[in-house]
């Protein structure tokens, strides 16, 4: 056991609850072929490649094909989790998914997973926390793999953001881009797996990230259409302010859940949103450069799917090992922001 490991104290609400543990058992990712350079968005709006890493730190991301749809990209990421983890479609009993970008309004997402992968015997819903929505799912699955309730679940964050961007918004068009991330959780006998999470949320910031048409309150006419109201709106200034503090009160909260300090921590996986939002984050927590995982770079901001797919990554490149601690933070649309501690 490695000396972290030794000094967490369990959160009350896994020290007192009389159920398992939650372990994420695999982790799988997928973004799509075509890569969409800060070259080629200087041929479809005012900006340049050096305006746009200055700012955000992004060099490229990845756009879906016209005909790949999110819940395609989910199912990829999907069998790639379930064959790292050995576990079979039958075996399934729950799939969340966590997205803005369904692939309707209804059904759900995750129902449309369901059948791409053939797991039959799974209940499934979505989730809706924008770029938090990954940590948020894997709160709500630790709940039905510690009661009981089921033995496997798969949760996937998967986003086809290229289908909601305004490509005439220098802004916001040269941040986001397309992908998928998994993980199965099961219960792991010998590893404590989730140690803790903390979500948060505040209504009344919604307007400064949004997409303001297509609900009940501005459904789709050829007025909204002509208004744009079906594409993603962001006040950046605001944004990024309120980001860095709610993701910093989220990390020191639940380390503090965990007995933990941020030199237990093995790997940092922060929302991929923006360098400077990063930077800004590591700089309050203390984090060393080699703590804290980034992938922006190659992929943006690619939110409900960014973590999983840096976890993807992290994990992919050797970066942790079994009893390492990792800790997720995201922040996004609500606002909604959310921590979890892990043990590898």
């Amino acid at each position: 056991m490695s000396t972290s490991s030794k000094r967490i104290q369990h959160p009350r609400s896994v020290h007192d609850f009389k159920g398992r543990t939650c372990s994420i058992t695999a982790v799988g990712s997928y973004v799509p072929s075509k890569i969409l350079t800060n070259a080629d968005l200087e041929k479809l709006v005012d900006t340049s490649d050096e305006w746009i890493q200055t700012r955000t730190g992004i060099r490229e991301r990845r756009i879906a094909a016209p005909g790949e749809l999110t819940s395609d990209m989910a199912s990829a990421a999907a069998r790639k989790a379930m064959e790292r983890a050995g576990v079979t479609a039958d075996q399934i009993e729950l799939i969340i998914v966590a997205t803005i970008t369904p692939d309707m309004p209804f059904p759900c997402t995750a129902c449309l997973v369901q059948q791409k992968i053939g797991a039959k015997r799974a209940a499934a819903f979505d989730i809706e926390a924008a770029c938090s929505g990954f940590v948020c799912a894997l709160e709500i699955g630790q709940q039905f793999i510690m009661s009981r309730t089921y033995d496997t679940v798969l949760v996937i964050g998967a986003e086809k953001l290229s289908s909601i961007v305004d490509w005439t918004d220098r802004n916001t068009c040269v941040l986001f881009g397309d992908g998928a991330g998994a993980a199965v959780l099961q219960n792991r006998s010998d590893s404590h797996g989730l140690l803790a999470t903390t979500m948060g949320a505040d209504g009344a910031k919604g307007d400064l990230l949004c997409m303001p048409g297509g609900g009940s309150k501005h459904p789709a006419t050829a007025e909204t259409v002509a208004s744009r109201l079906h594409y993603l709106r962001m006040d950046g200034k605001e944004t990024f302010k309120h980001a860095v503090n709610a993701m910093n009160t989220a990390a020191k909260e639940v380390l503090s859940k965990c007995g933990l300090h941020m030199s237990d921590i093995k790997c940092v996986i922060p929302h991929q949103a923006n360098q400077r939002i990063l930077s800004a984050v590591a700089d309050r927590l203390g984090a060393l450069e080699d703590q804290v995982f980034m992938n922006l770079q190659s992929y943006g901001n690619t939110s409900a799917a960014s973590v999983a797919i840096a976890l993807d990554e992290v994990v992919t490149r050797g970066r942790i090992q079994r009893g390492d601690l990792l800790l997720l933070l995201v922040f996004g649309a609500g606002f909604t922001w959310g921590a979890a501690v892990i043990e590898w």
